[in-house]
């Protein structure tokens, strides 16, 4: 045990003292707050108009389809699938007679495309447009009178809650989403970053020799085992470290709030637990977008959530990266030799990802909750769903189920990565395979 530690603190301390380890500590944080302060502006100052040309058959959509600050609608005579550009619209909508409860195919024609919501939000215009000229044409209500409704309509705040049993807990399905979904991909990340540094560790010394040198004082086990704890708790390191600068930016970027904009987020708090919506369209967009997210951020419990993703994050890590180290083992100097290794490895982790994304669209599904369970897919997955509420959406069963087969499997994998390694650590010349590595594994 002493042998491993010691091995641990070498591996530990030769990387948290390189100038690499520490530039990407400190500087990625500030890379995104700055990613996210960037992509925030770009989206507030790039918002583009679209001028639209409408050929009306009906003569009646002119009186329906409103103009705003994203599209804006030209009935001009004037104006023709011809010379649409020339006038400067972005594109020609081609409305023809439309026949009662019949279905109708209404053509749009472009040079450049409006993209996927602008396409989704203008059909939608097109429908609200034909329902309002139907409610006129069938009933006495007055245009002006329909207006109002509509504007009028528009008043509900759909609230989330958990229930406890006998109480209920306010929760966020957005904040949900963007945790678990953040939560899956930095395990995603950092099981390839940390599993393949444990395999190029594991394939220096190899090729350079040391690995024979080392193995002559400590066992081959040892010897794995000390990298594997070593590289896992400079991850550890990283990743903590990451998560008190990026608290430390977001305290000081609170500074720079102006005092009236947090009298306005208090006064939206007092109204929100006193269930007064209408306070929101009183404030300013800054103190409702700061009231927004939290509002989002006391929904979750991300100190639970923390926690939790520590141990998946320690866990499939453990589990992957003694496979990396097997893998490093038994190649020699060729890289597409470990390529080739790498893949029964790479892709349980690949479709797991893609699970995850599944899984922050539906927790509940069949497809979410066993991929959750199963150590190969459980650290992306589960991390996924856990946002999502315990012990609704996860409940304890399929927690602890998952836990204790992703402990297993850890050792499983530890101990297979194990008798690999030590054949393979000292084999050279040989090309390997995992049919060779198989009877490593097992022989004797």
């Amino acid at each position: 045990m002493n042998k491993i530690w010691l091995i641990t603190r070498r591996e530990y301390l030769t990387r948290v003292r390189n100038k690499t380890f520490l530039l990407s500590t400190f500087l990625l944080p500030l890379v995104i707050m700055l990613f996210i302060a960037g992509s925030v502006l770009i989206s507030t100052q790039t918002h583009t108009r679209h001028r639209i040309a409408v050929i009306d058959g009906n003569g009646y959509f002119k009186d329906y389809l409103k103009s705003d600050s994203s599209i804006s609608f030209d009935f001009s005579p004037a104006l023709d699938t011809a010379n649409y550009e020339m006038k400067g619209c972005s594109a020609v909508l081609i409305i023809p007679l439309l026949p009662e409860n019949e279905q109708t195919v209404i053509r749009l024609k472009y040079k450049k495309q409006l993209g996927l919501a602008g396409r989704g939000d203008l059909e939608g215009r097109i429908n609200d447009a034909i329902v309002d000229h139907l409610i006129y044409e069938k009933t006495t209500i007055s245009r002006s009178r329909l207006d109002s409704i509509r504007k009028s309509s528009h008043i509900v705040d759909l609230q989330t809650f958990e229930d406890q049993g006998k109480t209920a807990k306010a929760s966020n399905q957005g904040m949900s989403f963007a945790v678990g979904y953040m939560s899956g991909i930095l395990i995603y990340l950092l099981t390839f970053i940390y599993g393949a540094m444990v395999m190029r560790g594991v394939m220096e010394e190899k090729t350079n020799r040391i690995a024979e040198v080392v193995v002559s004082s400590v066992r081959p086990f040892q010897l794995m085992m000390g990298k594997i704890t070593g590289i896992g708790a400079v991850g550890l390191t990283q990743f903590l470290l990451w998560v008190v600068l990026l608290i430390g930016l977001a305290v000081v970027a609170q500074a720079f709030v102006p005092p009236s904009v947090w009298k306005e987020v208090q006064q939206l708090q007092q109204a929100g637990q006193m269930g007064n919506a209408s306070a929101a369209v009183q404030a300013s967009d800054a103190a409702n977008r700061i009231y927004a997210v939290r509002n989002a951020v006391d929904s979750a419990n991300l100190g639970l959530i923390f926690c939790f993703f520590l141990f998946y994050f320690i866990g499939g890590y453990l589990f992957y990266s003694a496979l990396f180290a097997a893998v490093g083992s038994a190649v020699n100097e060729d890289p597409q030799e470990a390529q080739s290794l790498m893949m029964p490895i790479t892709l349980p982790v690949i479709f797991s990802f893609f699970i995850m994304s599944v899984a922050v669209q539906d927790p509940g599904g069949p497809l979410a909750v066993w991929a959750s369970i199963i150590p190969f897919s459980s650290p992306i997955v589960m991390m996924a769903r856990i946002p999502f509420g315990i012990p609704g959406t996860v409940p304890y069963w399929q927690l602890g189920l998952s836990m204790l087969l992703l402990v297993l499997g850890f050792l499983g994998t530890t101990w297979l990565a194990g008798k690999i390694y030590r054949t393979g650590i000292l084999m050279y010349g040989k090309k390997a395979t995992w049919k060779v590595m198989w009877k490593w594994a097992f022989k004797g």
